[in-house]
């Protein structure tokens, strides 16, 4: 009698954690994401460059923020009350009608007004998109692999935004042009459309029936209501990247007191999430094995508070060393990576109601683009760089304190989550 060794093997997907029927799907966001990425590193100084005061450039952003952070929280009731096949095809027309718009007519004329709508209209659609698929990999992943699930999501995820998106893009700029770089994002997002919503043949039944879906959408406001952990667990998400948006605004100028150059200064960041997609994925496994909670609190909230303070002093603590600086950030930009049990932990704190769980966490997700640059548009006048860098930290430890009340119910609370959970 021979024994079937080929079954008893586990393969690449039962091993990593990655969800085998969503694969493709994790492929189409992150070349979705590439495309959707390929202007954040140069579209602000290009456009006060042919004619756009610095204020109009901010309020360009600041308004694609907004819309980023309201389609953030639709996308999770979106996707539980349509499906999220038809909230990310959503998704990808509103990015489409935005890019022409924007690059097509705003762009070309330097019509400011236009701009303004249509680059909003765009704002709407990477959240469709992104965090839609993450509502559909928290329905159709088993709870112990959770954790590794939503870590793969958010190394593709940054991985195309900031990484790949970046690296194209300083290819793309030389060898096609700014205009035409701007083109050339609708086709990655088809093809990360292709993968993500034709190869991807998992199903997904969406919940309810017509008339049950627009109390889905309130569902996204009464859940926290319902289930007060999942509104601290959204606050603990805006925390999570609130530093992520507001370092660039201010500390490019402080490293440059230091002796730092622009290029050292953009190669540090780039490096940062570098090793933050890598810490993105290592992170799912410790969520999964320390326990949620935990990874969220000491990992994310401590070790992120600590290396705030750590990366803004260590030009003065190490004389301006390059290698030194950037240490500290690649340490700052890992733990960052341990708020990505979060996605995880929230939508398990309800049975039903997922996607309105995730809607609160997708907003939480969105708010940060706009939340980051106000605290130091409106705190650094008064109490400086230091000061500002005092208070980002002091929210990361803020975010550890709550992270404390977001416990699982009981009945959740079983095999390798528990022990995890108990073990600190």
């Amino acid at each position: 009698m021979f024994m079937n060794t080929r079954q008893a093997k586990p393969d690449f997907f039962s091993g990593s954690g990655l969800p085998k029927p969503l694969a493709w799907g994790y492929l189409g966001i992150i070349i979705f994401m590439m495309g959707d990425g390929v202007e954040q590193g140069w579209l602000s100084p290009y456009l006060i460059e042919h004619g756009l005061s610095m204020q109009q450039s901010a309020l360009l952003f600041t308004v694609y923020g907004i819309t980023i952070a309201i389609s953030s929280w639709f996308s999770g009731v979106l996707a539980e009350g349509y499906g999220p096949r038809k909230a990310m095809l959503l998704g990808l027309l509103l990015y489409i009608i935005g890019t022409v718009g924007f690059v097509g007519l705003g762009m070309q004329n330097l019509d400011y007004p236009v701009m303004l709508i249509t680059y909003a209209i765009r704002g709407f659609a990477y959240p469709l998109f992104a965090y839609s698929f993450l509502v559909w990999i928290t329905y159709r992943t088993p709870q112990s692999k959770l954790g590794r699930a939503v870590g793969w999501f958010w190394f593709v995820f940054t991985g195309g935004l900031n990484v790949f998106g970046a690296y194209y893009s300083s290819w793309a700029i030389e060898a096609l042009g700014y205009h035409n770089t701007l083109w050339s994002s609708i086709f990655w997002v088809l093809i990360g459309a292709f993968f993500a919503l034709v190869m991807n043949k998992d199903k997904f039944v969406p919940s309810g029936n017509a008339g049950s879906k627009t109390k889905e959408l309130l569902k996204g406001l009464t859940i926290v209501k319902e289930e007060p952990k999942v509104l601290i667990g959204g606050i603990v998400r805006v925390i999570n990247t609130t530093a992520q948006f507001a370092f660039p605004v201010f500390l490019p100028i402080y490293m440059a007191t230091h002796g730092f150059s622009t290029i050292e200064w953009l190669q540090i960041w780039g490096t940062i999430f570098t090793s933050n997609i890598a810490f993105n994925l290592i992170f799912g496994f410790v969520g999964d094995r320390m326990g949620w909670q935990n990874t969220i609190m000491w990992f994310g909230g401590v070790g992120c508070g600590l290396t705030t303070l750590l990366f803004f002093y260590s030009p003065v603590w190490f004389g301006g060393d390059y290698w030194a600086v950037l240490f500290c950030g690649v340490l700052w930009g890992g733990l960052l990576a341990g708020y990505v049990p979060l996605s995880a932990l929230v939508p398990s704190l309800v049975k039903k109601d997922k996607g309105a769980a995730m809607a609160i966490l997708n907003l939480g997700a969105g708010l940060p683009v706009f939340v980051g640059p106000a605290i130091v548009g409106v705190l650094i006048g008064v109490i400086g760089d230091e000061g500002v860098i005092w208070v980002l930290a002091g929210l990361y430890f803020l975010s550890a304190l709550l992270t404390k009340f977001i416990t699982l119910p009981k009945s959740e609370n079983t095999g390798e989550t528990q022990r995890g959970i108990a073990r600190i």
